[in-house]
């Protein structure tokens, strides 16, 4: 294994200082693991991008609040995360979330399936609604709790719920559908 030219701590000293140099490797590093991210909150790639645009920014402009405490890819991800928040509250207000209940039963089904690809996946999530779509992501890819969602997008609990079950059924149907046009049962 080859090792890395520029250790994490040096990009991040020369950072702090502003160099160009080492923001672009900052940039070079992180942005292809960061635009994966976008793209599961964006509706597009030119959405994605926009995202990531914005979150580097944030990120040359605050990297000497960085302190050490926690992984620096997690603090950079935390960053890119509440980017993509912020601009789809820009731009819906409200994020369209529905309140409408949806029976805890859906909460159970599993969305994975076999011969799904990961790309597969990432298409389907990205055709959810906004407000299905941000919090089924928070809380499958960054782990957050329904609790903690709520207090995020300042919705109640009980809507971070019934998004992340309207979000799982509506992915178990596209999914289902994907697979049975596999196997010629279109």
């Amino acid at each position: 294994m080859e090792k890395e030219p520029f250790p994490e701590e040096e990009i991040i000293q020369g950072c702090k200082k502003e160099k160009r140099y080492y923001q672009e490797l900052l940039y070079r590093r992180f942005a292809p693991t960061m635009y994966g991210v976008c793209m599961s909150y964006a509706k597009n790639r030119e959405q994605a991008g926009d995202i990531l645009h914005d979150a580097f920014l944030k990120i040359f402009r605050n990297i000497k609040s960085y302190n050490h405490s926690g992984s620096f890819e997690g603090w950079i991800r935390r960053i890119v995360t509440n980017t993509a928040i912020d601009q789809m509250r820009k731009k819906n207000k409200d994020l369209s979330l529905i309140t409408e209940d949806i029976p805890d039963s859906a909460d159970n089904e599993d969305i994975k399936k076999p011969g799904i690809n990961m790309n597969e996946l990432l298409e389907q999530v990205a055709r959810l609604p906004e407000g299905a779509r941000v919090v089924f992501n928070l809380y499958t890819l960054e782990g957050m709790n329904h609790y903690e969602i709520a207090e995020k997008l300042n919705i109640s609990v009980g809507t971070s719920k019934s998004q992340f079950s309207r979000a799982k059924k509506m992915l178990q149907t596209w999914l289902n559908e994907i697979i049975h046009k596999r196997d010629g049962f279109s």
